[in-house]
């Protein structure tokens, strides 16, 4: 059974649109194909200074991702958000709805 789910997620910050454009559509495949979900919004908060330096970065790329996704694939789909390097922070919770 699909639930719903909001994924906030910062990528770190390149001069080329395009690397951070490919970062948000791996993120989107993610979701679409090791959670068996389906994106039912996507937020593009764009470039934000950070509260506090993180990998040597002051700035990052914020996205917010609504998805209605099966909970067995919870696991991978973090899984591979952690082993990213172009996210610098994720955080993945249950919607209230």
């Amino acid at each position: 059974m699909k639930r719903a789910y909001e994924m906030a997620f910062i990528v770190r910050m390149d001069p080329n649109q395009a690397v951070i454009d490919e970062t948000v559509d791996q993120v989107r495949t993610w979701v679409e194909e090791e959670g068996d979900g389906e994106i039912t919004g996507m937020n593009r908060w764009g470039q934000r200074r950070l509260a506090y330096e993180i990998d040597g970065q002051r700035d990052g790329y914020y996205v917010i991702l609504g998805a209605n996704m099966d909970p067995s694939g919870l696991a991978e789909i973090e899984e591979n958000l952690k082993l990213s390097s172009s996210i610098l922070r994720y955080l993945l919770v249950r919607d209230e709805d």
